[in-house]
């Protein structure tokens, strides 16, 4: 296994005091258990669609008590072939908010349908339930919801206007692996959910890779086929398809990482509570977490005035930061045909100006997080 160890590396890149993401700290952890799995998966020579695939649909459907899993090539995929299951096409709209990440909307392009936003609530940064019927039209095929930041959309809402309306609910969960809405799963709430396996993930691959959610048979029949060229059997296409799977070694990767999943959000908690602790009384906005939900802090967002300020503070001290996300998508190049304006949206647009993501992560110690805080109120007290 002479190449494992540039997979999974030791030497030091990243010289920040404290780094906004570290993932070689988990892989070293991990190492054994990763070996062995690389070593099995080459040693079966299987790595389409194989045993650890099927293995690793089966576990993430227990985990998110849901009857299908289907392993695909992203998140950005499992948004796309989501869309496409449920007939969503040119001519069609799609509800969902422009303070996201732009795979969100990638995802409707690629589907052919135009994307219609709804600004989001500034406590929790989800799409704000109020606002969205009036958003309805003949053309609206699925509400879109994204579980921003590892905390969950008000879900009750969207369903009881999804049912009057005869639509169908997409989950974008791919920051909210293990969060709950009412006791239940992000992602199994809805019609389908959509998880990505980026490295960065509260559950991350080693490269790119992601996973739909279901308990409807028929979607999860639609999704297994459009995920394969459309393929009932090797060769039989029934269905216009695409090339989105999930690969043996990915899934054998994800399998060893679903066991640790909820220690890793516990830490993920504490360290969110910690910050709390040591940022109360400050002009912070802190992250909040409404009482029907379960936070699991993909990122740990805070808001502060003098933002650009902050983070260049931050930055001379090596403390890691990054700003999710600095260009709401109605206002990015890309998306300007949509015919949006500014002041459209003025939460989104408010947010993006005023949000920093601090470092949050398992493997970040006591210390580090107390270092962050420190040079946080050092900053706002000179």
């Amino acid at each position: 296994m002479r190449n494992t160890k540039s997979i999974i590396g030791k030497e030091k890149t990243n010289t920040s005091e404290v780094p906004f993401f570290d993932l070689r700290r988990q892989c070293e952890k991990l190492k054994v258990e990763l070996e062995d799995a690389f070593r099995r998966v080459f040693e079966k020579g299987n790595f389409i669609l194989g045993e650890n695939v099927r293995l690793f649909e089966e576990e993430f459907a227990s985990y998110s008590d849901t009857k299908f899993a289907i392993g695909v090539g992203s998140g950005t995929e499992a948004l796309h072939l989501s869309l496409k299951a449920c007939g969503v096409g040119p001519g069609d709209e799609v509800i969902t908010v422009p303070n996201t990440a732009v795979p969100t909307v990638s995802a409707i392009s690629f589907a052919g349908a135009m994307p219609v936003f709804v600004d989001i609530t500034p406590d929790i940064h989800t799409i704000d339930v109020e606002k969205i019927e009036k958003k309805i039209t003949k053309k609206t095929k699925v509400i879109l919801p994204v579980h921003l930041y590892g905390h969950p959309a008000e879900m009750g809402q969207i369903l009881k206007l999804a049912r009057a309306h005869n639509l169908k609910v997409i989950e974008d969960s791919c920051q909210a692996h293990g969060a709950k809405y009412n006791g239940k799963d992000a992602g199994t709430i809805g019609d389908l959910g959509c998880f990505s396996f980026y490295p960065t993930k509260n559950l991350g691959a080693y490269g790119d890779g992601g996973m739909v959610v279901t308990s409807d048979g028929e979607l999860y029949e639609k999704l297994v086929m459009l995920r394969n060229y459309g393929e009932v059997k090797k060769f039989t296409s029934k269905i216009e398809g695409f090339n989105s799977r999930l690969d043996e070694i990915q899934a054998a990767i994800l399998r060893i990482k679903l066991r640790y999943l909820d220690e890793w959000n516990k830490r993920r908690g504490n360290i969110a509570e910690l910050y709390q602790q040591l940022l109360k009384g400050s002009d912070i906005q802190l992250p909040h977490e409404r009482e029907w939900a379960k936070h699991v802090y993909h990122l740990f967002v805070i808001k502060v005035n003098k933002r650009n300020a902050l983070r260049h503070y931050l930055e001379e001290h090596g403390i890691g930061t990054q700003i999710h996300y600095p260009i709401p998508i109605h206002q990015q190049e890309a998306y300007k045909k949509l015919g949006y304006k500014e002041g459209d949206f003025p939460v989104s647009e408010k947010n993006a100006e005023e949000i920093l993501s601090i470092p949050i992560y398992p493997e970040l110690t006591t210390v580090e997080v107390e270092t962050v805080a420190r040079c946080i109120k050092e900053f706002h007290d000179g």
